[in-house]
């Protein structure tokens, strides 16, 4: 049986719908142009710049109004979403006329963890953001990179107390979000917001049901997107006072298994470090993360619906990875895998930091800190569980789909392993936070 979303979700859409009915607050409207004008408005500039994202974000947006099937909760996200990537980029291209010089200084090689959704690549990434000879982004940042344009060095920053908020508001609407993706306005976060500044990436596929927009996503080139994502990493040293420090970043976010090619073009002498989860857990995993989120928008979410797709999705992202790997030099890339992570963290680590050529001695205390602070929150948490039959799915079903890439990558015997303990009698799988 698939979780059922808070009772405030209920409440929400009656506000909203009584409230637009009465006259007194307006309908948002889905309206790329109407959308482009308020922006406009609420930022008082008209640049975009490269005019490349429209392309995307028309797409969303006809996807959005065609197929989505949104509640009043999920239109009035959306239109305030929409409208934020819209000031966002409106942002950086004032900072880019004003101040040219922030986003000339090369980027460093970047460390980046390479793995499906709920594949463990959270864990990995935060390990190394403990790590202070890496630059990691902050949540905060990540879902608003561009600081307002009146922003000046030693003025407070009011980015980190809206975080606060909205994680607040996220988390009461939809208290199991902090059980699957535990989080906090200065956590180490994935850059995935800064694919969403060009209306990219499958964050907007796990929200709302918008198939025909991630289907024409993954026909494009992704270039113009990863580009823009370099700009604002410049932009983001710049305002923390790092500009020109130099420190490699440390990214990750599954979208990159997609686009590796558009990847390694921005970033030529990046790190690969690629992680591998068998399958079957990565798909109940990202099939219950996609529920929780989608339910929220939509009073239509259909779970078997999402089993099919993201069960296809991940397919693709997998084969999308075993072939961009063809034409990346070995020595830039190294594989781990969950089940390794689970039961011997050092020592995958210790393999890692060899990879990359660093003495991992400084950032071990660090890095215990991570693991005690997450397994204390562990314990204060409910864990994530899951059924694939909820999504219409069967595991050998799963597991035959996969077969190639689990013999390839020897996940055969994962059970056996570090996953063991992810099965109850009933077949639920249940996760620890810390693991993503």
């Amino acid at each position: 049986m698939l979780p059922k979303r808070s009772w405030m979700v209920g409440a929400a859409n009656h506000s909203l719908s009584a409230l637009w009915n009465s006259g007194c607050l307006d309908k948002p409207q889905l309206d790329t142009q109407a959308l482009i004008e308020t922006a406009q408005q609420k930022a008082g500039l008209n640049d975009f710049g490269d005019d490349w994202f429209l392309q995307p974000l028309t797409k969303m947006i006809s996807a959005l109004n065609t197929e989505a099937r949104l509640n009043a909760l999920g239109r009035f996200v959306a239109h305030g979403q929409i409208v934020k990537i819209l000031r966002d980029r409106l942002w950086t291209q004032y900072w880019a006329k004003t101040q040219p010089q922030l986003f000339t200084p090369p980027l460093r090689a970047p460390i980046i963890v390479v793995g499906p959704m709920r594949s463990g690549t959270t864990r990995l990434h935060r390990l190394l953001s403990a790590d202070q000879r890496f630059a990691h982004m902050r949540f905060f940042e990540t879902i608003s990179p561009t600081p307002h344009p009146e922003f000046r060095h030693g003025d407070k920053d009011k980015r980190p107390a809206f975080a606060k908020r909205l994680l607040a508001a996220v988390h009461r609407a939809n208290p199991r979000t902090a059980t699957i993706h535990p989080t906090g306005p200065m956590q180490p976060e994935e850059e995935l917001g800064l694919l969403v500044s060009s209306a990219w990436g499958m964050k907007h596929e796990a929200q709302w049901m918008v198939p025909s927009y991630g289907r024409w996503s993954e026909a494009q080139d992704a270039t113009p997107a990863y580009a823009h994502m370099a700009r604002l990493l410049q932009l983001v040293s710049w305002a923390r006072g790092d500009h020109g420090d130099n420190r490699p970043w440390v990214l990750k976010t599954p979208q990159h298994m997609l686009d590796l090619p558009a990847l390694m073009q921005t970033f030529p002498d990046a790190r690969l470090i690629f992680i591998h989860r068998d399958p079957v857990r990565v798909v109940g995993s990202a099939c219950s993360l996609v529920w929780n989120q989608m339910t929220i928008h939509s009073d239509h979410a259909d779970g078997h619906w999402i089993g099919k797709e993201w069960l296809r999705k991940t397919r693709l992202k997998i084969d999308r990875m075993r072939s961009a790997r063809a034409n990346i030099p070995h020595n830039q890339m190294i594989d781990v895998h969950y089940s390794e992570m689970d039961t011997d963290w050092k020592s995958v680590m210790a393999r890692v930091y060899n990879f990359l050529n660093m003495d991992i001695t400084p950032a071990l205390p660090t890095m215990h800190n991570y693991i005690s602070s997450a397994t204390r929150q562990e314990y204060a948490r409910k864990q994530h569980r899951y059924t694939l039959s909820a999504f219409g799915l069967k595991e050998q079903e799963v597991r035959d789909y996969f077969q190639s890439y689990i013999h390839d990558y020897d996940l055969g015997d994962a059970l056996n392993s570090g996953n063991k303990k992810l099965l109850a009698p009933a077949r639920l799988s249940a996760e620890q936070s810390p693991a993503y």
